[in-house]
């Protein structure tokens, strides 16, 4: 059974700094796609960055410079460096994993991954 355990989210002020992690357990494929996702109040879930095991990235527009997407496969770990905090950024923020073969086409798909985390809360404020 494959778990998600997002920890490091917290309350910042602008411009400040967080480091997401992402504990995965139980995926034993070699190949994947994973993610990070946020909802904000009021509105749809939507693509932060992804990763492939490839090691092909990608990321949305209004993060793009400011965070950055990494995997530390000796600790089954996914991380979001996220520098430069906006209010805007402020969120519930997901990590997901799904298929390589379903997720390098689709990697702001939220259909495309199969395991979700439960969310880590990330607040920021002016």
């Amino acid at each position: 059974q494959v778990h998600l355990v997002e920890s490091g989210g917290g309350s910042v002020q602008t411009g400040g700094s967080l480091r997401l992690s992402c504990v995965v357990s139980g995926y034993s494929y070699d190949s994947y796609g994973m993610g990070w996702f946020r909802r904000a109040p009021g509105k749809e879930r939507e693509g932060v960055a992804a990763i492939d095991s490839d090691g092909v990235t990608k990321y949305e527009y209004s993060v793009s410079g400011r965070f950055t997407i990494s995997v530390d496969s000796t600790k089954n770990t996914l991380y979001l460096q996220m520098n430069a905090l906006k209010p805007e950024d402020t969120a519930m923020y997901y990590c997901a994993v799904g298929l390589y073969g379903n997720t390098w086409y689709r990697k702001f798909d939220s259909g495309a991954y199969n395991y979700w985390g439960r969310g880590t809360q990330v607040t920021v404020s002016s």
